[in-house]
């Protein structure tokens, strides 16, 4: 989040959004000892995505704002789920987008027996009892929004009985189904989460950090507020979709006694053209749709970062989105104007031709090159230039040449000029054409005293073209990645496979890039002049067969 607290003469302070006005009265009241601790609590069955992009954001943000601390906390409650690879993989997204977990690393398993503890306590309490109906049993006896529910037969039970019955779910002596432990409430609460929800169940799953140690495990709204409250979590932050599990979450601590931690939901994330549901994700993922999690067409962080995005652009879109109390869906041309923003101040400028045709330059002496000076960013003089090299053989895109062409055409045609970016103005000659009438070669003439920043010719000429020296290109493929889906709501109408977009990758082989991009590296992204924003594919790039991905257009080319 950015700072509300800076500001300039030219630029007035940004009024403070919900979260910080709370956080803000905490502090001078004293409480939570004028603290703010937060927490971030994925859960390790998936990796995560620019929604949780924002609940990032948001959470470490406001803790930086005010010199608080931010905890990482894995809910790792559904063993069936969960596994160590999501775990790495969420740690990395958290700190590529810039963040530190400086309050510490946690698990919900940490506290396994503690909630356990709980839950005895609850018991004692006689606010806990442990239920031996079906699911569909006690669904159907929860009754439903208006109707009171019914209490379960087995809801008086006495402490002792209940005390054992959950002793021997504890000790693997329940089939998974046959009990639960149940908090006790009120069944004809207007709130459906009130009515005794369900707070342990049996798994016979290995989990990934305490392997066969439980067969119990907490249902997350029982172990969240604990988890919260053990750590000593001052602003607990969630999306709007947990607002009506808030009266759950205080009934727990209030019930147990226990540190008062507060939550507080905010609008979460929803992009058009985009889904957010790690189910549907891991869908695409196990169909083969996409070629992993971390596909370039993928919401997730890894495939943003991997397609070429910035951690300060989603930062900035994070922030530009805001921290609202409804939900909305946001514009992901939005999200794709941070990167562009970003990139146009930092990416360093190249040259690439993506579908090469030879151009002859007649008049330029054959074997002879020319090294040129073009600037890396003129955005940026401080990326300073480098030298291209310049020879009587070049490619250029077959797409600025033209034989049949009007006033508006401003490229390469007979009886056009035009300039060759860092070069010299060259002037249409002839050209070549194989048998199907497609041209295969351009050949024109330079006019020698028209080099850039040496222009003395006098020629205006109304188009600049990029190109690469023919004898020193290098080969490469580049990866040109749209929207994945087609439809503005992917799953306003049925299936959200039905609305894949067809055209969301294209393949092209035989590109040519300029002799500099042999060296670039995973992470460096560039802007191929006139073509778009690219960086080294970090998955089937090898060493002598570069692969670049298209990161994001030059401009909003996007018809819908």
């Amino acid at each position: 989040m950015a700072d509300s607290s800076t500001g300039t003469d030219d630029a007035p302070k940004r009024a403070l959004n919900f979260i910080e006005q709370k956080i803000e009265a905490d502090i001078a009241a004293g409480k939570h000892g004028g603290e703010v601790h937060t927490r971030f609590p994925p859960e390790p069955n998936g990796y995560l995505h620019i929604g949780h992009a924002k609940a990032i954001c948001v959470s470490f943000g406001l803790a930086q704002q005010y010199g608080g601390k931010t905890n990482l906390r894995f809910d790792d409650t559904n063993p069936e789920k969960e596994s160590v690879e999501y775990v790495n993989a969420i740690r990395e997204d958290i700190a590529w987008l810039g963040f530190d977990w400086n309050g510490g690393e946690y698990y919900t398993s940490d506290y396994f027996q503690q909630l356990y503890d709980y839950a005895c306590d609850l018991i004692r309490k006689g606010l806990a009892y442990a239920d031996d109906q079906t699911a569909e049993e006690i669904a159907y006896q929860k009754g439903a929004p208006g109707k009171p529910g019914e209490n379960s037969p087995f809801r008086d039970r006495s402490v002792d009985e209940n005390l054992r019955l959950f002793e021997e779910m504890k000790a693997g002596k329940c089939q998974e189904g046959a009990r639960v432990l149940r908090a006790k409430i009120d069944m004809a609460h207007d709130n459906m989460l009130m009515r005794d929800p369900v707070i342990y169940r049996v798994k016979f799953i290995e989990h990934h950090r305490t392997g066969n140690d439980w067969v119990i495990y907490p249902m997350y709204d029982f172990a969240h507020g604990q988890s919260d409250s053990i750590e000593r979590i001052s602003h607990s932050l969630c999306s709007l979709e947990f607002e009506n599990h808030r009266p759950l979450y205080n009934w727990f601590i209030e019930a147990l006694g226990i540190y008062p931690s507060e939550q507080t939901e905010f609008a979460r994330l929803n992009l058009n053209y985009t889904i957010m549901s790690k189910r549907k994700l891991l869908r695409l993922v196990e169909e083969g749709v996409v070629d992993g999690w971390d596909d370039p067409r993928m919401p997730t962080i890894s495939g943003l970062r991997r397609r070429g995005y910035t951690p300060e652009s989603i930062r900035v879109f994070a922030d530009r989105v805001g921290v609202a109390k409804r939900n909305n869906t946001i514009d992901v041309s939005l999200l794709e104007w941070s990167l562009r923003d970003d990139l146009n101040r930092r990416a360093p400028r190249v040259m690439a031709v993506l579908d090469p045709i030879r151009l002859v330059v007649l008049n330029y002496p054959a074997g002879e090159t020319e090294m040129l000076t073009t600037v890396n960013n003129p955005e940026d003089e401080s990326a300073g230039t480098r030298e291209i090299p310049f020879g009587r053989e070049l490619w250029m895109e077959a797409e600025d040449f033209r034989v049949d062409v009007n006033k508006k055409w401003f490229r390469l045609a007979p009886g056009r000029t035009v300039r060759l970016k860092s070069a010299y103005i060259v002037e249409y000659v002839d050209h070549i054409e194989d048998e199907n009438g497609k041209v295969t070669e351009v050949h024109v003439n330079y006019i020698p005293n028209s080099r850039s920043g040496q222009d003395t010719s006098g020629v205006k000429p109304k188009g600049t073209l990029h190109w690469v020296s023919a004898e020193h290109a290098q080969d490469a493929e580049v990866r040109l990645y749209d929207r994945l889906f087609k439809e503005e709501s992917p799953e306003a109408n049925g299936d959200f496979m039905d609305a894949l977009n067809p055209e969301s990758l294209s393949i092209l082989k035989g590109c040519k890039i300029e002799p500099s991009l042999a060296e670039a590296q995973v992470g460096t992204v560039f802007q191929f002049t006139r073509l778009g924003y690219f960086t080294l594919d970090s998955k089937y790039s090898g060493l002598g067969a570069p692969v670049f991905n298209r990161a994001v257009t030059l401009k909003d080319g996007w018809k819908g």
